[in-house]
């Protein structure tokens, strides 16, 4: 299991269904893939999607800063590894950049053990393939009203018992609130609504318009405000009823500390991108001890694993934007969806995808 080789591969990959977020347009996926070999043959993959420029500076970070740390090292020791990295890269990053290619790293280095041991990720970890639920996220503001509605009836169709939404950036307060009330009349009273803000209030606008949206009935309000205005968290979670969710923004167990302490956002939300798989399964411990649930953002097919080897996990969330890249995609059935039971995390990317999509800049 020695480390003997580590490569990265760019991709731009069409999406089925682009996703109309109202503040990003995005046409193309694209990936940063990273393979790490052994001596043994052995290969391991992790990716980014990072939603945004950097993707060939994330590469960099990658091949000029981590990559020399890691040859020669025992692929088993990941949670060493991380902290190699994180030390030799401290007075650059703790956020950003440098976890993100640390991440990258960190969930092909897991891919790599579990391919080892022929044992999924969720059974090295002690977990059980029990399904969990997942919601159908991409009722997105730029579809419009009826547009967000159509959507989120289709996935209820498919057998989902929750959805997301979006509110803010595009539209008023007044059509935020009519919004969430007419997705709640086409869905009835059965099926649950998550609203995501997207940090797009300001701390008395999201008082103003959750304390109207406390009337639906809706699961959680996704960031009302800026990942780093901890202090706005714990005002709006006091004033209104609904549930806040958040931390899809946020670096690594250390950022998300003001959460833990004040247990007032019940739901988390740490991104795979921020901190690998080393670091969702010490976000959920400290969650866990505090009284909150996890819900990851995005990338269902790798924290499916996660969710089958903690106690307080709550959805996974699934857009299906990475479903016609998979050799075998991992799909949802009946709003549940299990975690692969092959070798490692279980998600190849199909080949011919290096081929036929390479990265454009």
């Amino acid at each position: 299991m020695i480390i003997t080789d580590i490569r990265t591969r760019l991709l731009s990959v069409p999406f089925q269904d682009p996703p109309q977020t109202g503040f990003l347009t995005l046409e193309m996926i694209d990936l940063l893939v990273v393979e790490i070999e052994t001596a043994s043959g052995i290969i391991g993959t992790g990716h980014l999607h990072p939603l945004a420029s950097g993707i060939q500076t994330l590469e960099m970070c990658i091949q000029e800063m981590m990559v020399p740390l890691l040859i020669g090292e025992d692929a088993r020791n990941v949670e060493a590894l991380w902290q190699k990295m994180w030390q030799a890269s401290f007075i650059h990053g703790r956020m950003g950049i440098t976890v993100m290619a640390m991440s990258a790293i960190d969930i092909a280095l897991w891919d790599a053990v579990g391919r080892a041991e022929n044992k999924p990720l969720w059974q090295l970890w002690g977990g059980k393939p029990d399904p969990v639920p997942v919601y159908g996220s991409g009722c997105f503001r730029g579809l419009g009203h009826d547009g967000m509605i159509e959507k989120a009836e289709a996935f209820v169709a498919r057998g989902y018992d929750a959805i997301k939404m979006q509110v803010a950036h595009l539209f008023t307060h007044d059509e935020d609130i009519a919004n969430v009330r007419d997705m709640r009349d086409a869905l009835g009273d059965d099926i649950g609504i998550m609203v995501d803000v997207n940090q797009g209030w300001t701390e008395d606008e999201a008082i103003t318009v959750g304390k109207q949206l406390d009337a639906f009935n809706i699961a959680w309000l996704e960031e009302p405000v800026m990942a780093d205005n901890f202090d706005g968290y714990h005002r709006i979670a006091d004033a209104i009823d609904t549930p806040l969710a958040g931390g899809e923004n946020h670096f690594t167990h250390h950022d998300l500390k003001p959460f833990f302490a004040s247990a007032k956002v019940p739901i988390l939300q740490p991104d795979i991108m921020r901190g690998g798989y080393t670091e969702l399964r010490k976000i959920s411990t400290l969650a866990h001890d505090a009284g909150l649930k996890i819900a990851p953002h995005l990338f269902p097919e790798l924290s499916s694993h996660l969710m089958a080897a903690i106690p307080n996990g709550s959805w996974l969330e699934n857009m299906g934007w990475y479903d016609h890249l998979w050799v075998e995609p991992l799909v949802a059935e009946a709003g549940m969806l299990a975690p692969p039971d092959r070798a490692g995390h279980g998600m190849d990317f199909k080949p011919e995808l290096f081929t036929d999509f390479p990265y454009k800049a």
